[in-house]
């Protein structure tokens, strides 16, 4: 067995700071996929090994690598048996098997409490060794205070982080000299900096001259922060590479900006910026084409366009097994758009843990989460679901601090019915923002009532009600009369099952305040509260006029 901790640079320090968690969010999708992990996220990863099939070692903590062997086979079984006797923290397959060796090797993880995971079809053995090597050393390297929360692989996001620490411009760039991303300080340009960004690359002759001068062997060759100094019309300059586990990623540049000198730490925070950066140059270059492929097919699923067996397959779903939808949704508060690439992450690596396969796509200020690997039974598929949506919602609520609620879609026998799951979801999530109660997870079925009143409430936006109603005739006067408030005053009344007490406590009023507006209300308005069907007409319309309320939704009806 080849013991990758051998290696000089894997220090003791990253054995107790690495967990399997912020290893996989290192290394990113693109390379290594979560199947299942019975003991969670949280274990400690100490290293990582190849099997030596004539003379296995299973050490504890490590991430095994099962190289050559056939995850069909009665010996991966004994394998993964073995590993978790020993402690080992979890098995890497290769990819390619089958959904009952899948399922059989979950049953064994769960017995043995040790993490299951894949190699991806487009990363060698030979890649993911260097991956995880360079992985766990960017995983071990404590994040510059300024560049904490960003989503890992966010690559502009830490431009800007960087640009901040030095203060100057930042460009990210591969080891060919691409730019992969750069910072928004854009004043005072200077010229080369301007082609860079044009160009996404810096100028061919620029690189030559520094090949020629030896620049990137110095460069490549240090840990040190290189500088130039201001020459004519070129502005100062800092550079340092970005390095894991020995593996070099590329490099940050920092220019002068509008004519002022770098202060005098910025080589230091360029230094400490370039062990962050490893992190995310790791995930961004497993995150490519892939996983926006099999996001996209999973969104035609959902939208019921193609082919469902080719789609399936783009996405990595089992084309004729059960899988479902769920809508996950944030609350009102101070969360906005910027928290959806983090549920992002963490949703994907939440139904890992729970053994299911998912796909996870952004859309329009919510989540949908296509979800595969569901029981065949009816009754423990909905059951895992609800397990999974109950999860999600508690621990994306305690991790964006907002509250996250989850739509769960009807269970359906196979991706060509995942628009009708999607379906379901949504309405069970906006029924479940409507009414904004405690209940932040359910199905369309337990919210059937509100469900059923969003319907109504649609349909009878296209109905043409008679002019002079009861309710038009408050909103006509509330509008006349800056300060009226008669149109809220009767929709807290009928909310409250004509509790007097109760309504006027939600208006903040006096009950006899709210007992001189009822008065109001009949006289202005001619409405009879003693007649149910006026005060069925009423609610409804009451509903059309405000669809924010709870309940309703549609436009307001013609009259």
């Amino acid at each position: 067995m080849t013991n990758l901790r051998e290696a000089p640079e894997w220090g003791a320090a990253a054995e107790s700071r690495v967990t399997l968690e912020r290893l996989l969010s290192v290394v990113g999708p693109g390379a290594l996929e979560l199947d299942t992990a019975p003991g969670g996220l949280a274990g400690a990863v100490a290293g990582v090994a190849v099997l030596d099939v004539l003379e296995p070692q299973f050490l504890p903590r490590e991430l095994l690598l099962a190289v050559g062997v056939d995850a069909e086979s009665a010996h991966a079984v004994d394998l993964l048996r073995r590993a978790g006797d020993a402690g080992v923290a979890g098995v890497v397959f290769g990819p390619g098997r089958s959904e009952r060796a899948a399922k059989e090797l979950r049953t064994v993880a769960e017995e043995s409490g040790t993490a299951v995971l894949s190699r991806t079809a487009w990363c060698t053995w030979a890649q993911l060794v260097g991956l995880l090597r360079a992985g766990l050393a960017a995983a071990g390297a404590p994040p510059v205070p300024a560049t904490r929360g960003l989503v890992p692989g966010d690559l502009n996001g830490l431009a800007d982080a960087v640009a901040v620490l030095v203060g100057g411009a930042v460009t990210i760039e591969d080891t060919e000299s691409r730019v992969l991303a750069y910072s928004s300080t854009e004043e005072n340009v200077d010229e080369i900096r301007r082609l860079t960004i044009l160009g996404r690359r810096v100028p061919p002759w620029r690189v030559a001259a520094m090949r020629e001068a030896g620049f990137f062997r110095a460069l490549w060759g240090t840990d040190d922060v290189l500088h130039r100094r201001a020459q004519d019309e070129i502005p100062e300059r800092l550079v340092g590479a970005v390095r894991a586990g020995g593996e070099v990623l590329g490099s940050i540049w920092v220019a002068a900006v509008a004519g002022r000198p770098l202060p005098p730490g910025a080589s230091e925070a360029l230094r400490a910026a370039t062990h962050t950066a490893a992190a995310h140059l790791l995930h961004a270059r497993t995150r490519g084409a892939d996983d926006r492929l099999a996001e996209d097919a999973a969104r035609a699923l959902m939208e019921g366009r193609g082919s469902p067996e080719v789609l399936a397959e783009r996405a990595s779903l089992p084309a004729r097994e059960p899988c479902a939808v769920l809508a996950v949704g944030l609350g009102s508060g101070t969360h906005g758009d910027d928290d959806l690439p983090r549920l992002h992450a963490l949703l994907a690596l939440r139904c890992a843990v729970f053994g299911h396969r998912a796909v996870v796509v952004p859309a329009g200020g919510r989540i949908l989460v296509l979800v595969s690997r569901l029981d065949e039974n009816p009754r423990r598929s909905r059951e895992q679901l609800a397990r999974l949506g109950e999860a999600l919602a508690r621990e994306l609520s305690s991790t964006t601090d907002a509250p996250v609620r989850v739509g769960l879609g009807d269970v359906a026998p196979g991706p060509a019915q995942a628009a009708e799951s999607r379906r379901s979801a949504e309405l069970a999530l906006k029924a479940l923002t409507r009414t904004a109660g405690p209940r932040t997870v359910a199905r369309a079925e337990d919210v059937a009532d509100t469900v059923g009143i969003m319907a109504v409430v649609e349909a009878l936006g296209a109905v043409t009600l008679p002019p002079g109603t009861s309710v038009a005739r408050l909103a006509a006067f509330d509008a006349e009369h800056g300060g009226s408030r008669l149109v809220p005053s009767l929709r807290a009344y009928l909310d409250h099952f004509g509790d007097v007490t109760a309504a006027s406590r939600v208006l903040a009023v006096h009950p006899n305040s709210l007992r001189h507006r009822l008065r109001r209300i009949t006289e202005v308005s001619g409405l009879d509260l003693d007649d149910s069907g006026a005060r069925l007409l009423a609610e409804l319309q009451l509903r059309l006029l405000d669809p924010g309320d709870g309940t309703g939704s549609g436009p307001a009806p013609r009259q």
